[in-house]
């Protein structure tokens, strides 16, 4: 079993900053993929940005060069800097990790609960 934890979510105005983090622990061989997806009312969930193990990024076209993802992989954890938040980010961010854990190491595929993000004066 691995447990992430979600942090950072919250309100702030347009042109604000949140940094997002998630944490992942538990029975955890290897990870391989961390990332962030975001889902709006009405919407469907889409990825934000993630991190494979090698240090590739990859980013939605809407948040390139504003948003910035990243990984402490000792800690096992991903970060998420959004600067410069327009109305449009206003989403329930949730934290995905993807791996291998256990005795078996079985491949897992781990969402967090979500945190909300919300952009607005």
């Amino acid at each position: 079993q691995v447990q992430l934890v979600e942090s950072g979510g919250g309100l702030v105005q347009p042109g604000g900053s949140l940094r997002l983090s998630c944490a992942a622990s538990g029975s955890i061989f290897s990870v391989y993929a961390m990332g962030w997806y975001r889902q709006a009312p009405g919407k469907q969930r889409e990825l934000v940005a993630s991190i494979i193990s090698g240090g590739t990024t990859n980013y939605t076209d809407s948040v390139k060069g504003r948003f910035t993802i990243s990984r402490d992989n000792a800690k096992n954890t991903v970060l998420l800097q959004m600067n410069s938040l327009n109305p449009a980010a206003t989403a329930v961010y949730y934290c995905n990790v993807q791996g291998r854990e256990g005795s078996y190491h079985s491949v897992f595929n781990y969402w967090g609960l979500g945190t909300q993000v919300t952009v607005s004066s």
